[in-house]
């Protein structure tokens, strides 16, 4: 039975499952796409079959799978992690591990839904990231979002031989609540003008 945990668009979240493994080893052994993540190690079978297992035990991270509305396929996933009820904050990750998917706009829908069900639905205040200033890809992503470049930590990170800089971004409940206001305002003035 297929299992459609919050919708958007084009894409839906849905748990991780044990069957979702062989999948997710390959993405993250991917050369491309693990050069995006904070992790330099391979992952095997067993390792990411005990993450999976391990998944939905603690309220302080929720990790979901993206599924394409059409096909229902796997195409990535993602999550808030070390949420902290008492400052209302957590931290985002996201992968779009499917190639074939990659640079499509899924994984700015992915981030603003996550960032929708952050402070919709666990009632954040606060969603915040850490990406490589090279992920251009990832970064308009969260752009698009509406995160807020907040900082830049210099050669932070050691990746193919080489020291790059981790840029910091934040988005409040504030900041996406006032993106949406002024959207609902825009489509009432046109729909005004319309009648």
């Amino acid at each position: 039975m297929k299992v459609q945990y919050f919708r958007g668009e084009r894409i839906y979240f849905r748990p991780l499952e044990v069957s979702d493994v062989d999948r997710l080893v390959v993405w993250l052994n991917d050369e491309d796409n693990w050069a995006t993540l904070g992790r330099s190690n391979p992952i095997n079978r067993l390792r990411e079959r005990a993450f999976v297992e391990g998944l939905y035990q603690t309220p302080t991270d929720v990790t979901l799978g993206i599924a394409a509305q059409e096909g229902d396929a796997l195409i990535g996933c993602c999550g808030l992690h070390g949420i902290c009820p008492q400052a209302r904050r957590a931290t985002f990750g996201l992968l779009i591990g499917d190639r074939a998917q990659q640079g499509l706009g899924l994984g700015s829908e992915a981030t603003q839904l996550a960032v929708r069900y952050g402070f919709e639905e666990l009632n954040l205040n606060r969603i915040e990231l850490s990406v490589f200033a090279q992920n251009e890809r990832g970064i308009r992503a969260y752009r698009n979002a509406g995160f807020v470049q907040e900082g830049r930590q210099r050669q932070a990170y050691y990746r193919n031989g080489r020291y790059h800089d981790v840029l910091q971004f934040g988005i409040l409940r504030s900041d996406w609540e006032r993106m949406h206001t002024d959207d609902a305002d825009a489509f009432a003035r046109l729909a005004s003008m319309t009648t």
